[in-house]
């Protein structure tokens, strides 16, 4: 961890915070390291019933700080050597690497969230959108293409003719506008308060459930039926029968609330 991002927990709840507010939260190395170390870190926290990912200051992510990595080039030209894996690369770790934390990852956008600051908003589960927002697909700008887990993001929110115009134009986009398009889900004057609302929400039920809940539906949305069948099968069995999904059939059968055990799905 590095004081470009910030961790905090509280009320079973952890806030992961971009923190470099004088350049927009422009990405440089030391931001990509802090945030995939955010994600390990926060994975292991069995207690906790959500993330909210956040910016300081007046934006959210700005996108990639070409400045400052170019200014270090052989550390840049390690980091371009990365397109060669054979395999997810740290800077699509970036966003797609939210999807592994067993809770809900709500990221609450204000402010600039152009190339890789909305590619990382793609990497949450929800998106909580302030109508200052401004969102962008910037790649084509400086003649590149999204490499930042993004589309792979895209496709199970839009249709692929909006988003080959959003990334064939590079096009900023207001709050309402990527509501319209699925890129948010909410736009809120609010965000935080929204958040707050919808973890509450959530929190009522099992941690497992929820976690299996989330790894289900993204192992099913886009396969083949036979595949999401089978995705439905095998994460029935991992909760049926915990000490969690025991406790959610107490909760409705004595209408109390009986307190959960930590988190036991990954």
């Amino acid at each position: 961890m590095n004081d470009r991002v910030i961790i905090s927990v509280n009320n079973h709840i952890a806030t992961v915070t971009l923190n470099r507010a004088d350049k927009h939260n422009g990405m440089d190395l030391d931001m990509l390291r802090g945030v995939i170390a955010a994600q390990k870190k926060v994975r292991k926290m069995k207690g906790i019933r959500a993330v909210i990912l956040q910016g300081e200051g007046p934006s959210f992510c700005a996108g990639l700080d070409f400045k400052s990595v170019l200014a270090k080039p052989l550390t840049a030209f390690a980091s371009y050597m990365q397109l060669w894996l054979p395999f997810q690369n740290d800077f699509q770790t970036w966003s797609i690497g939210w999807r592994e934390v067993g809770v809900p990852v709500i990221a609450l956008m204000h402010g600039n969230c152009f190339g890789a600051g909305l590619q990382l908003g793609l990497g949450a589960d929800i998106r909580i959108c302030h109508p200052d927002a401004q969102l962008s697909m910037m790649e084509a700008k400086w003649g590149l293409v999204p490499d930042m887990g993004g589309v792979a993001l895209m496709r199970e929110l839009m249709p692929l003719d909006r988003a080959k115009e959003l990334t064939m134009t590079g096009r900023i986009i207001g709050a309402d506008d990527a509501r319209i398009l699925g890129l948010v889900t909410h736009v809120s004057d609010d965000p935080m308060h929204t958040a707050l609302t919808l973890i509450e929400e959530i929190s009522v039920r099992s941690p497992d459930a929820v976690a299996a809940g989330k790894f289900l539906l993204q192992d099913a949305w886009r396969a083949l039926d036979r595949a999401a069948l089978r995705a439905e099968r095998l994460w029935q069995r991992k909760v049926m029968g915990t000490k969690n999904q025991r406790i959610s059939v107490q909760r409705n059968q004595k209408k109390e609330a009986i307190p959960f055990t930590d988190r036991t799905i990954d």
